[in-house]
Parts: structure tokens; sequence; C-alpha cells
């Protein structure tokens, strides 16, 4: 994550902690997020110098006003000031992250071969819940190289339980014996 994504995510968070406007905010953030993914280039005009600080505030407020928080529209207007629109992912990470140690959550993300059923995943989330303590966001993502099995990624820690970590940790014990 980039300094001025962790700074500016987080003070963009405590400005909505003191609002109590966390969870719109949030919500906003992402949808801008999106939209700034789905449009890169407008994403790269927000950020290019040759291109006044007024026009580039314009171009939100004709685009975003009316439609999102105030404080957020002018969040992303001193990121476009600053030529900084390209953060905006690191700023929605630190944003999340502050939430989410806030409000009890922790993501993770189940790796596995095919999709997981609803009833899989509220399972698995329920185990993890109740391992952690902590509210969880399970995300599945399929993986064709997965052969099989799962492979758990939250919190910086990775839990492999996948048929390919199992035939590694085998391989190096037969090598070891040997």
């Amino acid at each position: 994550m980039t300094k001025i994504g962790k700074v500016y995510g987080g003070a963009l968070y405590d400005l909505a902690t003191e609002e109590q406007l966390e969870d719109v905010i949030l919500q906003q953030l992402t949808q801008i997020n999106d939209i700034m993914k789905q449009n890169p280039d407008y994403a790269k005009l927000l950020d290019l110098p040759s291109v006044p600080k007024a026009q580039r505030c314009a171009l939100l407020d004709e685009a975003l006003r009316g439609s999102i928080e105030l404080y957020l529209l002018n969040f992303l207007k001193i990121l476009a000031e600053k030529g900084a629109v390209h953060t905006l992912p690191a700023c929605l990470k630190e944003y999340r992250n502050r939430y989410n140690t806030a409000h009890g959550i922790l993501e993770a993300t189940a790796i596995t071969a095919v999709a997981l059923s609803e009833a899989q995943c509220a399972a698995l989330k329920a185990k993890l819940e109740a391992m952690t303590g902590k509210t969880i966001h399970l995300a599945n993502k399929v993986e064709s190289d997965c052969l099989g099995g799962i492979r758990l990624e939250m919190a910086g820690t990775e839990l492999d339980g996948t048929v390919q970590a199992r035939l590694e940790r085998l391989r190096r014990a037969l090598a070891a014996t040997v």
C-alpha cells in the first residue's frame, strides 16, 4: 500500500467516523473505485498535470455532485488536485482495513478448484467465525491450478489444504528420508 493511500484513506475514515458516515462512505468509495477501474482513461485524465486543477475538480463535480456524500466528493477533489487519483485503490484498502478493525470484521478468501456451494460457504464461514471470534466476510475464488482442497487467505495468513500442497509436503518428507 502506498504511503499516500494509507494517510489519505485513514484520514477519510477518521472524518467518516466523526460524521457517523462510515458505512455510507465505504459503500460509495467502493463504487467510485469500481467506476474508476471500469473507466481507466477517466482516472488518468483526473491525474494529468496538463489539465488544470480547477478543470479536474469541475469534472468530478459534474459527474458526482448530488450522488455521493460531499465529504467523499471533496476527498476525490483533493486527490485530483494532487494528481493522486491513481492511489484511490490504496485509499480504499486503508479505509476498509480501518473499518474492518473497528467493526470486528475479518476478510477471508477461499481458493478452490470449483466454486463452493452456498451451504459450503456458510459452513466454512461459521467455522472461521467460531475460530476467530470475528465476523467473517468470505469470498470464494476459483483457480484452475488448484487441483482440489482449499486454500484460505485471511489477515495476511495462508492456510493451504490443497492437494498440491499435500503432495508437496509428501515429496519433501520422502526426500528427507533418503
